[in-house]
């Protein structure tokens, strides 16, 4: 189980514009912790489970922030429609475009992804799998 996942960023301030563009709108709220930020959702007593908590923090060792070749952190949104507004929403908090919303021949046919970087350059997906929407095929 995963209980959260961290990304490193050298400017904070605009970290904090960038996924608080859009994580509130999933669910997430807001913690600041000597510096850093602190995405949290909110617990659920109906499951026995952590939900994942995302974190932006200044690299420990002091050095500066990158982004992993082939690292990418995914949110699932609850709409094909979310999923264009937060994709938005992140590329005008300052995020890149990376891949606009919409189907991929690569995955299933109900998977609706759109991608970002942040202003880190960490590679972001904003997706949906809903099976009652419109799918890629139909």
């Amino acid at each position: 189980m995963i209980a959260y996942v961290t990304v490193g960023a050298d400017d904070i301030v605009k970290a904090e514009r960038f996924y608080s563009a859009f994580l509130p709108s999933l669910g997430y709220r807001l913690e600041k912790y000597h510096g850093d930020l602190s995405y949290i959702l909110p617990a659920e007593k109906k499951y026995s489970f952590v939900q994942p908590d995302f974190y932006v923090k200044s690299p420990f060792n002091g050095q500066c922030a990158s982004a992993g070749n082939g690292v990418m952190v995914a949110f699932q949104a609850g709409s094909q429609k979310q999923v264009r507004e937060l994709h938005a929403a992140a590329l005008a908090a300052g995020g890149t475009n990376e891949g606009q919303p919409g189907f991929r021949a690569s995955h299933g046919p109900h998977f609706y992804v759109g991608y970002v970087r942040d202003p880190q350059g960490n590679k972001i997906a904003l997706f949906s799998s809903d099976p009652n929407e419109p799918a890629r095929d139909g």
